[in-house]
């Protein structure tokens, strides 16, 4: 493919609650054997970009040893391959990454380096799959300066925490508000955008002599009326997992027989690092109701409408239903948890009673272990 990836790994915010207090968002656990990141590096790789850079930031160190190996997504190749970046300190500059455009502006070396015409960017804390050369089709055909991937979300949706945008009959997009305080469209950006590498050099650099640091704000809705800049509508699956409600949403959809069949079954593939884990243990006694139960787990009691992660251990007579369980939670026996998501690495006591009521429960029992 005629373009190189540029991943947005580095962000954190409260509404993740204490789920985003010990690692990255894009880190966070998906349907049982993912990360969030896998989806977007799949997309990377499905369409055949294959030079990728991850630019991480906060609580980065789960996220960097789940990417410690390239192999898994088809990076690890002579030419091309995977980068990860964090913040560093240089003659020239001491600070963090003070937004996207920064980010992408403290690593403008990895962009002069590169010889493809055109940059794929796209934030790492998204579900779905996408052929981005089908986008990179329409940028060109379009004539476009910048193209923004959008979509029609659902009646009801609290779009206000999106970047909403309006266009016209030809897709250009004449309307592009960032977090409206009240919205007045239904189509959002979906945070993955397509630009030529020249120009996007240009305009980072030009942010960064302004003291601009937002790709958002200061490249596109700064140049909406000076650049081309269109949408492309997508109509799939399509999920942002920036906050506890819709993280425990995404998951929950992945119980849903056309969502598995989307993801699991249907080319192309979504990627991630493999556990040498054995398959599943169900002992005599245990009962499982539509679930998503993963490698390395041992089951005693009763699990419905659940999502439960690598390497768990649920005792005798315990009720798991509508909760998520993370990575290598023991759950001692007699607990029941309804409507919650439970830390990973956690130990519940014996005995314990955790239910969610009116919104999900974070249950952090005592969690002594690094958390993954």
């Amino acid at each position: 493919m005629r373009a190189i990836g540029i991943i947005l790994a580095g962000g954190n915010n409260h509404r993740m609650r204490e789920l985003s207090q010990k690692r990255a968002i894009c880190a966070m656990p998906i349907a049982g054997s993912y990360r969030s990141i896998d989806f977007t590096l799949s997309n990377m790789t499905n369409s055949h970009i294959q030079k990728v850079a991850v630019f991480t930031q906060y609580n980065a160190r789960s996220l960097n040893e789940h990417l410690n190996s390239s192999k898994w997504w088809d990076f690890g190749r002579k030419q091309g391959g995977l980068y990860v970046f964090t913040p560093a300190v240089t003659a020239e500059n001491s600070n963090w990454y003070r937004g996207t455009a920064d980010a992408i502006y403290q690593n403008l070396q990895f962009l002069k380096d590169s010889h493809e015409p055109y940059v794929v960017i796209a934030s790492g804390d998204c579900v779905y799959k996408l052929d981005y050369n089908k986008v990179l089709e329409y940028h060109i055909e379009k004539k476009a300066d910048i193209t923004v991937v959008c979509r029609d979300m659902e009646a009801g949706t609290n779009v206000e925490r999106f970047g909403t945008i309006r266009m016209n009959e030809e897709s250009r997009i004449e309307e592009f508000e960032e977090k409206p305080l009240q919205a007045k469209t239904n189509t959002i950006s979906c945070g993955i955008y397509v630009v030529r590498r020249r120009l996007l050099i240009e305009m980072i650099e030009k942010c960064a002599e302004e003291d601009r640091y937002d790709f958002v704000r200061d490249i596109l809705i700064r140049y909406k009326d000076l650049k081309r800049i269109y949408g492309y509508k997508i109509k799939d699956y399509w999920r942002n997992i920036a906050s506890v409600d819709d993280y425990y949403s995404t998951n929950m959809d992945f119980l849903k027989a056309d969502v598995r069949n989307y993801f699991f079954k249907q080319y192309p593939d979504v990627y991630s690092k493999v556990d040498d884990l054995p398959p599943a243990k169900y002992n005599p006694g245990s009962q499982v109701r539509n679930s998503l139960v993963s490698s390395g787990c041992i089951v005693n009691g009763v699990v419905e409408n659940s999502v439960i992660f690598k390497k768990s251990y649920i005792g005798n007579n315990c009720v798991i239903k509508n909760s998520i369980i993370l990575n290598d939670v023991y759950i001692g026996d007699n607990t029941h948890i309804e409507n919650c998501i439970v830390e990973s690495r956690d130990t519940i006591r014996a005995n314990s009673y955790f239910v969610g009521e009116g919104e999900v429960k974070i249950v952090v029992e005592r969690n002594e272990r690094y958390v993954i």
